[in-house]
């Protein structure tokens, strides 16, 4: 029942499977990002990681968007499933699967899945009558609806009331098993905040919840009851299952589970963490699989200060952010001005402010000048000496020494704005390292030991703090490395960890003494604010 057989050397993370009844947009984008960056730190520290990410496509609701559209389901989906995979190249997002629950092989999988739950006598015929939501694809129970039962997520749109024949699923069976999971595994629904909504929601009282649809062309048909449609939540938490299969493989759970298996982290919107945190593992209990290390919830944004939506006319649109101030810029600001779990805000102006504070004034110019003196006063090579040359009461040494290792943690716990703030220290402290021990002056007393034990150490400073921020700007940090004289391309994932393995690289002295340099040249173009991006 629990997480204990994950494996150690492996690591799979899941982004929610986004459903296709509109274009990406920027709450897709922020998990992604993160999920993209957390992959990547695995990466370095060595593991075997597979990032699941994709499209839910099934439902009634993507019915009636491709008929408003004028379009069979099919063209809608695939039509909207490509604007994500384009949008996910332009942030330099390296998913390693992409699955979509049209895919003949997910249908499979669902198939034997259903099968198993079913030889459980955990799924019944009943009747099911509500107020459903058509945009959660959910029947929502009174206290989870606002005034003229409008849904608390789509406050714009009232709920239907609906009467009818579904196969359910015994939820309420699982309370208990529930209760003990979330007892025995605290970590299990993180943060501390999203652990708190659902024991709240549990202690209330489970009750069984419907899984198919009548009078629904558009899903998959209940085996051994084709007028039913599988209900398009049940179906979508498995495309996680399906994405683990090998391209080559027979679309069967043996396959699908026999390597990457457990997951190891879900990152999803806090909307929909019930279904993450409550029902998918009931039904794993149900088909007896073990369950999922960690659901982490993370929190919605907001664009200066306000609920984004279009009636306000402040959607923030991803592909002109991207597009205007680059991949990594983005990446950088989400997640280090938003604690990952909280709600976060984004404001254009202080935007732009931070990313040239923090990337092109502190990071970008301390390497720029550092640099410039080295090919002056070192022939464009790095100092003649080694890290055991620098005194052991060196300010950024000392700030060094432990700093991979306080990075890796935050990493792995998902605490992005910590690790980025750590590596900030150093960067800051590097700035005022040089500003104090002013190594022109120095060098025109002669002093070219104290300049070149100067200059190794801010540079080695500027490494170690390109090397952490790889998840998060892997093109800005090969830029800084390549500068370093480094052949190391921080987005060549396939090679990443031989390359520059977090052993050596996360640890203090690793530039090699008399490496040429690279030409100094600006890593990071500072931002200009235009008009803000909206669609």
């Amino acid at each position: 029942m629990n997480s204990s057989s994950v494996n150690s050397s492996i690591f799979t993370i899941t982004t929610p499977l986004y459903y296709v009844n509109g274009l990406p947009h920027v709450g897709s984008a922020y998990p992604t990002i993160a999920a993209d960056a957390i992959a990547r730190f695995q990466r370095l520290y060595g593991k075997s990681v597979l990032m699941i990410t994709g499209t839910d496509e099934h439902g009634q609701n993507i019915q009636r968007t491709a008929e408003s559209r004028g379009l069979k389901p099919q063209e809608h989906c695939d039509q909207i499933a490509a604007t994500f995979k384009a949008l996910w190249k332009q942030y330099d997002i390296r998913y390693d699967r992409f699955i979509r629950t049209t895919d003949p092989r997910h249908e499979a999988i669902v198939n034997e899945f259903f099968q198993r739950v079913w030889d459980q006598g955990d799924i019944y015929l009943g009747r099911q009558q509500g107020w459903y939501c058509l945009s959660c694809e959910e029947f929502k129970e009174e206290r989870d609806l606002l005034d003229n039962h409008r849904c608390s997520i789509h406050t714009n749109r009232e709920a239907e009331w609906r009467n009818e024949e579904n196969y359910f699923f015994r939820l309420s069976k699982y309370q208990g098993k529930l209760e003990a999971l979330y007892a025995e595994q605290p970590d299990f629904i993180q943060p501390e905040a999203r652990r708190n909504e659902v024991l709240s929601f549990v202690s209330q009282g489970l009750q069984d919840f419907s899984i198919s649809r009548v009078n629904l062309d558009w899903g998959i048909r209940v085996p051994s009851d084709p007028k039913h449609t599988i209900y398009v939540w049940f179906d979508a938490l498995l495309g996680y299952v399906t994405a683990l299969l090998d391209p080559s493989s027979e679309p069967i759970l043996a396959n699908a589970l026999s390597h990457w298996w457990p997951i190891d982290t879900h990152l999803i919107g806090k909307d929909i963490l019930r279904f993450h945190a409550v029902y998918w593992p009931a039904m794993l209990i149900s088909a007896g699989l073990p369950l999922s290390g960690r659901v982490f919830g993370h929190g919605h944004l907001t664009k200066d200060g306000q609920k984004m939506g279009k009636t306000l006319g402040n959607v923030l649109d991803p592909v002109a952010l991207v597009e205007r101030y680059g991949s990594d810029a983005v990446r950088y600001y989400f997640l280090k001005e938003i604690e990952f779990g909280r709600d976060g805000d984004f404001n254009e102006t202080r935007f732009v402010n931070i990313l040239n504070a923090d990337l092109a004034n502190d990071l970008g110019n301390l390497l720029n000048r550092t640099l410039k003196m080295a090919h002056k006063y070192c022939g464009a090579s790095v100092p003649r000496l080694s890290s055991e040359a620098i005194q052991a009461d060196n300010t950024l040494a000392t700030i060094g020494r432990g700093l991979g290792d306080r990075v890796a943690q935050a990493y792995q716990s998902l605490a992005f704005s910590q690790a980025c703030e750590e590596i900030l220290n150093l960067v800051k402290a590097g700035n005022k390292y040089i500003d104090d021990q002013a190594p022109w002056s120095l060098h025109k007393q002669g002093h070219e030991q104290a300049v070149e034990q100067i200059l190794y150490t801010v540079l080695e400073s500027v490494r170690l703090a390109a090397y952490l921020l790889a998840p998060i700007t892997p093109t800005l940090s090969t830029t800084i490395y390549q500068q370093l004289g480094f052949g190391i391309d921080f987005n060549d994932q396939a090679l990443i960890n031989r390359t520059a393995p977090f052993a050596s690289h996360a640890a203090w002295g690793t530039l090699p003494p008399m490496q040429p340099l690279g030409t100094p040249q600006p890593v990071f173009q500072r931002l200009e604010l235009l008009e803000a991006v909206s669609p």
